[in-house]
């Protein structure tokens, strides 16, 4: 049935930086979904706009939001975020719970203002009837919308998608926010609100910056109390001969449930990807078997992960379609999925049971020898870093420091410069310091919305710039915080160095 739904249903998504030809997968995503699971994820993003509408009315009212429908709107918002999951199994079954939260919602709520057809909607039974109704739900489904306006609401999407993804992480280690967890819902309704004009959802995606800036102290909080803060550690990036597992993502909660669970069982633990900073933080770096990191960025994992004599857990988002010649031996968990991946997931006290791939890495027996040692450093965050201030500060007045880059990957944007530019008594505008964000996906969104409102201004962008953005949109940042598209280094390097500061 899938692969007959592939063929008859086509799709539209611009959501990340490879998106076809620059404008739209149409056919098939860049980043390996079908239209099937297209089509699924732009209806379940148009259930909770659903759903939204009905608890914004509770919120206007002061009552309580149970916590079981934030994290529904949250896991959702993160399961179509770009990577994550390819699973149809999944979406339709989340499907279902929207369609029996928003019921709930609508006959507790009654009336409410804002009576899209997000909230009139009901979902059908079968999977083949969801996606008969899926075009109504798609990007492109009203093609008189202004826009602009649809420029901006899928913006508001996106960066409410990247918040999600860190909003998650947070939770995962016990920590949210009341105002990210209503944010959620204010957002979603709001781009379903046609009364709303041009200047009001500018407004609105400023907030969502304001919020990606609130769940990133929440996240930072997170994992400083739980992990302690990072410090200055070097990181071998060859392997070691042995059993092994391969931990990708984002998640420290599940690095930290492994390796408890592999303590004293001859397995080495290398981290992959985005997940190389987990090597910083003493309660995560004390682990012994916590031996490496694996592997280069993670869009080569398909032809590094080919054949591994071990096992891969992926944690979060940063998943492609799995080879054959290492499926059966690659994990989900939280929402990650693909179909017929192994999938582990969480019990009642939220803890997991790794068995099942400690076994297998353990009989697949791992690497035979060891490689040379090569080590990298890491574990710069803002807390190390900002307990160099007064000698960075010595350094740029007496000219041995003379500008500094901040390059951000699809994640790694932070507005942590504020506090280095209250060194320098200046604005962080006014520091020798050029932003070259290279946006991948949704989580890059929010980073950037991050910044932009704090006010920096003068960020490089690309390598493409997003196709979401329609050319008004596009001119309001260029003219607001005068966004440059990357061009090549050397003329970026020039141009960059010629700041100065104020």
């Amino acid at each position: 049935m899938g692969n007959n739904m592939d063929l008859e249903y086509e799709m539209f998504c611009y959501q990340c930086e490879q998106t076809a030809g620059g404008k739209g997968c149409t056919k098939q995503g860049v980043c390996g979904k079908t239209a099937e699971i297209a089509n699924l994820q732009d209806l379940l993003v148009f259930q909770i706009k659903g759903i939204s509408c009905y608890a914004k009315e509770m919120i206007e009212r002061g009552e309580y939001i149970d916590k079981s429908i934030v994290i529904l709107i949250e896991n959702i918002l993160f399961t179509t975020l770009t990577n994550v999951n390819f699973d149809a199994s999944v979406h339709v079954e989340l499907l279902k719970e929207t369609q029996k939260v928003k019921e709930s919602l609508r006959n507790h709520v009654g009336e409410i203002h804002n009576n899209t057809a997000q909230a009139t909607y009901n979902l059908p039974d079968t999977k083949t009837d969801m996606l008969k109704d899926a075009p109504l739900a798609g990007i492109m489904y009203d093609n008189a919308l202004d826009p602009d306006i649809r420029s901006l609401r899928q913006t508001i999407v996106y960066g409410v998608k990247g918040i999600s993804a860190y909003g998650h992480q947070a939770r995962s280690l016990g920590y949210y926010s009341d105002q990210v967890d209503n944010f959620y819902i204010l957002a979603l309704e709001a781009v379903t609100d046609d009364k709303l004009s041009v200047e009001e959802l500018i407004r609105w995606t400023m907030r969502i910056g304001e919020m990606a800036i609130e769940v990133m102290k929440k996240l930072d909080e997170a994992n400083t109390n739980t992990y302690k803060n990072p410090t200055p550690h070097k990181v071998n990036v060859n392997i070691r001969k042995g059993p092994f597992i391969i931990v990708s993502g984002h998640d420290l909660k599940d690095l930290e449930m492994l390796l408890i669970q592999t303590k004293g069982k001859g397995i080495n633990i290398y981290t992959h990807g985005e997940m190389i900073p987990s090597h910083g933080y003493p309660n995560l770096k004390k682990y012994p078997h916590l031996v490496g990191n694996f592997g280069g960025a993670w869009q080569d994992q398909q032809k590094q992960f080919d054949n591994l004599p071990g096992c891969i857990l992926m944690t979060t988002n940063c998943l492609m379609k799995p080879r054959e010649s290492y499926k059966d031996r690659i994990y989900s968990t939280n929402v990650v999925g693909w179909d017929g991946v192994k999938h582990i997931k969480k019990d009642e006290d939220g803890e997991k049971d790794f068995s099942e791939i400690i076994q297998q890495a353990l009989e697949l027996g791992g690497f035979l020898e060891d490689e040379e040692p090569h080590e990298i450093l890491v574990g710069f965050g803002h807390h190390a870093t900002l307990s160099y201030a007064e000698k960075i500060v010595e350094a740029v007045k007496s000219g041995e420091l003379r500008h500094f880059f901040l390059i951000g990957g699809c994640d790694g944007a932070r507005p942590g410069a504020t506090a280095l530019a209250d060194a320098f008594q200046t604005d962080v505008n006014g520091l020798p310091l050029s932003l070259i964000v290279s946006w991948y996906e949704q989580k890059a969104v929010a980073d950037l919305l991050a910044l932009l409102s704090l006010g920096i201004k003068s960020i490089y962008l690309g390598p493409s710039l997003p196709a979401f953005l329609s050319p008004n949109v596009l001119q309001y940042l260029v003219d607001t915080f005068d966004i440059r598209a990357i061009s090549t280094a050397e003329d970026d390097i020039k141009t960059c160095l010629k700041q100065s500061i104020a």
